[in-house]
């Protein structure tokens, strides 16, 4: 691997990472196993930056697709019978996050959190894309593989339903 690219990476390593939590469902476990699976891509040369966009946007695509890749592996292996001995034997990983995640969430992220997950995915996946990690919705339309008008709309009317989803009237009725 170039040192040119190997410092790419290393400079988008975290937010790479925040993305590969976001396209891993919040599993942060397996976020990691997808991560390095797609810096092993790029490693064995099965992937290569082609100039066409950006180093970020081409490289939160081979996440993506990386991510979509382990999901249906991941789907594919599994059976009844693995699910039962995972019930019976207990050695499934626990989904809660870490006290110390935990006590960083303030009540704002909470409610910003439980309304981004009543979004649609798509909605959510650009809303992620744009203010997370920062890229253009020209960026945002190559790493999704859809076409900008896509984004666009996706964009919009994310924005729409989450200012909805967080005003006060709003939060109230969905606690109670």
């Amino acid at each position: 691997m170039e040192r040119a690219i190997a410092d790419q990476l290393e400079a988008l390593h975290p937010d790479a990472f925040g993305w590969a939590v976001h396209c891993c469902g919040g599993e942060r476990g397996r976020a990691e196993d997808v991560l390095q699976n797609a810096y092993l891509k790029i490693a064995q040369q099965r992937t290569q930056h082609d100039g066409r966009s950006s180093f970020k946007t081409w490289w939160f695509g081979v996440i993506r697709f990386t991510a979509h890749e382990e999901f249906r592996r991941l789907r594919y292996r599994e059976s009844l019978l693995g699910k039962l001995l995972l019930q019976f034997t207990g050695a499934a990983h626990d989904p809660r996050p870490s006290p110390a995640r935990q006590m960083e969430l303030d009540e704002r992220t909470a409610e910003l959190r439980r309304c981004l997950a009543q979004l649609p995915a798509r909605q959510a996946e650009v809303l992620h894309l744009v203010f997370y990690q920062d890229l253009t919705l020209n960026e945002a339309a190559d790493v999704m593989r859809v076409s900008i008008g896509s984004v666009r709309q996706h964009y919009e009317r994310g924005k729409a339903r989450l200012r909805t989803l967080l005003q006060p009237d709003h939060l109230n009725e969905t606690t109670v």
